[in-house]
């Protein structure tokens, strides 16, 4: 059998498949809805500095001095022209615990009884005590920083209008020089003003790919050897080559549609920018499902029946779902795991999608991602072919 006849019998049975999922309505809409409820979900999960608009924040004001009051009224009068919190008066600690333990409050501000004695004292400094909770950490972590961030900029403030009022001959910004003799400047790789969801979008999409060809593989054989409906393709003249290539056609379309609409809504939704070039985005994609594909045909091959390879699939794809850097980056996991993360080949997709859409990068700076992957799915399917023939057999 030439290459030719194995080619188009693999493009039949792509194409069989295909029209089986066509068919399918349920399948169909879910092929659709599934993306768009991930990205939702996904997109909207992580707290900004936006998510605290309006964030109710008790104010424990402790001091009885002047410099108390005045404190708290420079905060009261920030949080109303930016509309970035409501404060809500309360009496210390224990007060704004109980605000926090019964949903009222999502955090809050103590001013300690000797601020002002402090503040006064040049050789002591003030100190304000932030109050967090701990249940929630992205949250707190988003509130303790900009809450840290208005508070010492209220310090720079005072210490400049201090330090122009001991030297008439300065002027504010002078002052203001003194006070705060540098300051940072952050610059990115690329223009614009990237959010959290342009680093997870492509590992979203990533992983949605692999979710799709690992989910579809147990019904495009296993279900089909379960109802005899794959007897009738191997009493057929065509090779168990052809069987193989025509199932990773079919599942790599079905999972190039999901990855091209997860991007679609990426852009449209969250307006997320594409730094990279599109038909690299797209060849990715496409070596991440023939990736997939090897290693799913493995474990169906070894699956005695349709139940049993989505178990292991699950099994398998949510240790890699959170090992392969598509939510936290793998350089804050302990060591040990990130050997682990750089031996799954969701890890090197993520990692190629992301510096393409966030980066810009060119085929040069993931030719390691390529390489990867390209073995992985090389290997796998090699490893396929022998273990689908001899489970055929049985």
């Amino acid at each position: 059998m030439g290459i030719g006849d194995v080619l188009r019998h693999s493009f039949w049975i792509s194409w069989k498949d295909l029209v089986d999922l066509w068919r399918n309505r349920m399948a169909l809409v879910m092929l659709i809805l599934m993306p768009l409820f991930m990205m939702v979900m996904v997109g909207f999960i992580f707290p900004d500095e936006s998510t605290l608009e309006g964030s109710p924040i008790g104010l424990a004001n402790n001091d009885e001095g002047p410099l108390g009051a005045e404190f708290a009224m420079q905060l009261a009068f920030i949080a109303d022209e930016s509309g970035m919190m409501e404060l809500k008066d309360r009496e210390g600690f224990d007060d704004i615990k109980d605000g926090i333990l019964e949903g009222e409050l999502y955090g809050g501000v103590i001013i300690p009884p000797d601020f002002s004695a402090r503040v006064s004292d040049i050789n002591t400094q003030g100190m304000i005590e932030i109050v967090i909770d701990d249940s929630n950490p992205q949250m707190s972590l988003t509130l303790e920083g900009v809450l840290s961030q208005v508070i010492d900029g209220m310090g720079s403030q005072k210490a400049t209008q201090d330090v122009s009022d001991m030297n008439a001959t300065l002027t504010l910004d002078q002052a203001f020089t003194i006070v705060k003799p540098y300051t940072v400047e952050s610059k990115g790789l690329v223009a614009g003003d990237p959010s959290y969801f342009d680093f997870i979008a492509p590992g979203i999409m990533a992983m949605t790919v692999m979710m799709s060809v690992m989910t579809g593989l147990p019904h495009a054989i296993s279900y089909e050897k379960e109802f005899g409906t794959l007897d009738g393709m191997m009493v057929a003249p065509i090779s168990r080559l052809s069987i193989i290539l025509g199932k990773t056609l079919a599942q790599t379309a079905r999972g190039l549609v999901q990855g091209l609409l997860i991007l679609a809504l990426a852009i449209l939704i969250f307006g997320v920018t594409v730094q990279g070039n599109f038909f690299l985005l797209l060849f990715l994609l496409i070596l991440g499902v023939t990736s997939f594909v090897g290693l799913g045909i493995v474990i169906t091959s070894f699956a005695k029946d349709e139940q049993t390879a989505s178990m292991v699939m699950m099994t398998l794809m949510f240790p890699m779902m959170f090992l392969s850097g598509v939510f936290f980056p793998i350089q804050q996991m302990p060591e040990f795991m990130q050997y682990i993360a750089w031996g799954l080949p969701l890890t090197y997709a993520t990692s190629a999608l992301r510096k393409v859409m966030v980066l810009g990068a060119d085929v040069s700076a993931i030719s390691t991602e390529i390489i990867v992957l390209l073995l992985f799915g090389a290997v796998l399917l090699a490893i396929a072919v022998p273990l689908f023939k001899r489970a055929m057999k049985i």
